[in-house]
Order: C-alpha cells, then structure tokens, then sequence
C-alpha cells in the first residue's frame, strides 16, 4: 500500500526544482497534493501535470509566503476539502553578496521568504492537525546554515534560523501530536546547483566526499521518510542530504 494514501500534503514552492520534486515523490506514494507557488504559474501548471500523471489529485495553490493573510487563506482554502496531514516548508529565495554589499532590502527579502514564511505557514496548518491530534511539518534547511558559505551571508543566517526553529517547534507541538523535522540538502542539480559557474562547480564537487552533487528526488525521499510513519518516534531533527559535504 502507498504509504501516503488517503493524505493530504501541502509543498510551498512547488513549481520547479526540489518542490516539484517532493511534491510528484509524495504523488507517487498516493498523496492529495497542495501546490503552493507565487509567481511561475507556468511552471506550477506542469507540477500540477507531473502530480496528476501518478494518478494523484494535486492542487494549484497561488499566494505569498511574506504575506500573513494570504498564507492563512491560501493553506485554509486546501486544508478545508480534505484536511492537511503533511506540510513541507521548501519555499525558498537566494540574494547572494558579501555583507558589506549587502542591500537592507535583500537580507529582508530573503529572511521574509526562507525563515519567516516558515513560520507563517506551519501557523496557518495548525488548526487542522490539531483537530486531528496529529500531522507532519518538514522545513528544509541547507548546509549553508550549518557551515560558513561566503557570499551567502542573508541565506546562511535564514536557514540556520529554520534548524533552529525545527527544534523548537518539535519541543512545543510533540505533545499535541505532531512531528517537527528538517531536512538539510547540499548542492543539488536543480536551482543554485544549476546557477553555478562550471569553475565554480567543480571546486564544490571536488569538496564533497561523493564527488557528485545530489538529485532532487534524493532529497525528497528523505523528506517522504520523515514525514512517514517509519519515522514516528523522530522529531526535532535536521537530516543532512549533501553527499559528505558538511562532514
């Protein structure tokens, strides 16, 4: 049986790269698919295809992670016909520069979307799975909060945010029945991995003890086993997906 049957999942930042494939993996495993997406409508409507060719239900759901009150309707919205099970944090910008080039603007941006749309959304997902006295919040990190990653001042500090955050919110909501974790990738194929200069590229490969980068469906898979029942007696913890990289 599909370890997802009968679930409802919720991915922000679904349109391309890693949410898309975190949100076809959990398609795959029987899963009703919420897709969350800002502005790639193009892209979010082929998520959409790659979810229903499984043979799962997905759903377009378009809203802003910086917004309060659009997190709140948006994930409402899905949550009311059919409940959420599983929410996965993956939204996620990048404003790379050293700190004394830094703009205000793009360290705010950046913490907005990757630390505080964590907080907005695993806020707007509560109500259901305290209804149900259960349910699943993954929040994907990266390595970048775990290891210095020059010129990537804003991103670093938001994503050591989210491993912090993970734990705390996995000390608070055990109790009432859900599982807080995180998952930490290294560099991957798809987004910043693609964005590299090839000079550049290799440098971060030579670095990393499997000397390849990852796939994304290498780190949905982590994510899928945390947020299944294999991993009922885990929370609070920050699973690295990076090939060696951090050791």
């Amino acid at each position: 049986m599909s370890r997802f049957s009968g679930r409802s999942v919720f991915v922000t930042g679904a349109s391309r790269g890693l949410g898309r494939a975190i949100a076809v993996a959990f398609a795959r495993e029987g899963a009703r698919v919420g897709i969350g997406y800002r502005s790639r409508a193009h892209e979010a409507a082929r998520t959409l295809a790659d979810v229903q060719s499984t043979g799962a239900t997905g759903v377009l759901v378009p809203f802003d992670v910086r917004d309060a009150t659009a997190v709140e309707k948006a994930i409402t919205s899905f949550g009311d016909d059919g409940g959420i099970d599983v929410l996965v944090n993956n939204a996620a910008t990048l404003r790379d520069g050293l700190l004394p080039l830094l703009a205000a603007e793009e360290w705010s941006d950046v913490i907005a979307v990757n630390l505080t749309g964590v907080y907005h959304c695993s806020r707007a997902v509560l109500p259901f799975m305290f209804s149900r006295k259960r349910g699943v919040i993954v929040n994907v990190a990266s390595v970048a909060g775990l290891r210095a990653s020059p010129g990537q001042t804003s991103y670093a500090a938001s994503k050591g945010g989210v491993v912090a955050l993970t734990t705390t919110m996995a000390a608070e909501l055990a109790p009432r029945g859900i599982r807080v974790n995180a998952v930490v990738p290294g560099v991957l194929t798809t987004g910043m991995g693609q964005r590299l200069d090839h000079r550049v590229a290799e440098q971060r490969r030579s670095a990393i003890p499997l000397a390849r980068f990852g796939d994304a469906d290498e780190v949905a898979r982590a994510i899928m086993f945390l947020a299944s029942d294999d991993a009922s007696y885990i929370i609070g913890q920050s699973l690295v997906v990076d090939g060696g990289l951090s050791l």
